[in-house]
């Protein structure tokens, strides 16, 4: 049986072969020449016909995508959207002669690994698509695994030493601190709790909460974490605020709402943090659920702005009154045009619609700088201070 298994999952794994990519451009000598830098080193399918492009998705493997944005009839938006009907991994660089924010906008949020204007020089253009091609056969390697831990003696085991690990990662949680800083008046506005655990087994938050999720024990994590997070919080500072992530099974804990919890009673410092990168739309009663934390207190925000594939139905179902824009949009946006537009665009649009705006993942002064000439004052990133025990000090 373990042979038979082995001999599937081999015929299953990803090879070495060359890349298979798929080149769209309405204008033929644009894919001729792509095909001539491109060649050398891959198998280039080269499309000018957007629509037939879309059509072969289905029958057709290829490591990337290459895409052209203002075609007729079929655009490269349209395109990226039908990848994403199929396969959510599959890397697509979009390409465009005319950056602007209508496209750039709709381009993150259905996951563009890249967007590019043209010319675009043939090194840049092989890095980057290096780049996506090692990302898609990671992510084909990780389907292989999991299905190689899905051998019943496999999760059998699994389960027994996860468990033994999450036990340990349990007792040894605390959480971390990082500042949110007002930058233009060099003050702390707030601080956002993040969970830790000094057992070495599950070193950092993703796996300890995949692990929680594995073994359906995200509410206990959870609740643990908010029993933890207050307690410096009410003791040590003032008037800052206590911004706390949310996990999607958290809105339908009603310990979330008992107003015993060490939580509740600072409901009106907190402000609750829910991912762009998560659908809400399938979690029962969100609405009412929100609004009986904010009759609590809680204050609500859109954490990963720009990351998801959400598109306006986290506004809509939870109308919040802060937004964080993910750190893929503050990361080099100093010498980013493109994301400098959007950034500005969004900054003011939430700040007519009454929300604060924090800009996370600033790592450099030119980041901060860049933020603030946007408009966004509120900011966050290892730049300031690293998450730690309570409370780090602020690199001004």
């Amino acid at each position: 049986m373990e042979a038979l298994e082995s001999t599937k999952l081999e015929e299953t794994m990803p090879t070495l072969a060359r890349p298979r990519v798929l080149v769209v451009d309405d204008v033929p000598a644009v894919v001729r020449s792509f095909e001539r830098v491109l060649e050398s080193s891959y198998d280039v399918v080269g499309v000018s016909d957007s629509a037939a492009a879309v059509r072969t998705l289905g029958t057709t493997d290829y490591d990337a995508i290459i895409s052209d944005i203002t075609m007729p009839g079929v655009n490269g938006l349209d395109l990226l959207k039908a990848v994403r009907e199929i396969d959510s991994d599959l890397p697509v660089i979009l390409v465009t002669g005319d950056p602007s924010v209508d496209t750039a906008i709709p381009a993150v949020e259905y996951g563009a690994l890249s967007y590019m204007i043209k010319p675009v020089a043939p090194d840049v253009l092989r890095k980057k698509l290096d780049w996506a091609i090692h990302l898609n056969q990671l992510a084909k390697m990780k389907r292989q695994a999991l299905m190689l831990l899905q051998s019943k003696d496999g999760v059998d085991r699994e389960r027994s030493r996860l468990t033994h690990d999450f036990e340990l990662a349990m007792a040894k949680l605390y959480l971390a601190y990082q500042p949110i800083v007002h930058w233009p008046t060099r003050s702390v506005w707030g601080y956002e709790a993040l969970v830790r655990s000094a057992e070495p087994a599950l070193p950092h938050p993703g796996a300890l909460f995949d692990a929680a999720e594995r073994l359906e024990q995200v509410d206990v994590l959870n609740r643990r974490i908010r029993e933890l997070a207050p307690q410096p919080v009410a003791e040590r500072l003032d008037n800052e605020l206590l911004f706390l992530n949310l996990h999607v099974a958290d809105l339908c804990d009603e310990t979330l709402v008992d107003r015993a919890t060490p939580l509740a009673s600072i409901a009106s410092r907190v402000v609750l943090e829910v991912t762009e990168r998560t659908s809400l739309e399938k979690v029962p009663g969100v609405r009412s659920r929100v609004a009986e934390l904010r009759e609590m207190g809680f204050r609500i925000a859109v954490d990963d702005l720009g990351a998801g594939y959400a598109g306006l139905s986290s506004f809509a179902l939870l109308e919040p009154d802060v937004v964080k824009l993910d750190m893929t949009l503050v990361r080099n946006l100093h010498c980013e045009p493109t994301k400098q537009r959007l950034v500005r665009s969004m900054t003011r649009l939430c700040g007519e619609m009454g929300m604060d705006v924090i800009g996370e993942g600033v790592e450099c002064a030119a980041e901060r700088d860049a933020l603030a000439e946007l408009g966004c004052d509120l900011q966050q990133g290892f730049f300031f201070a690293r998450p730690e025990p309570p409370f780090v000090a602020v690199n001004w």
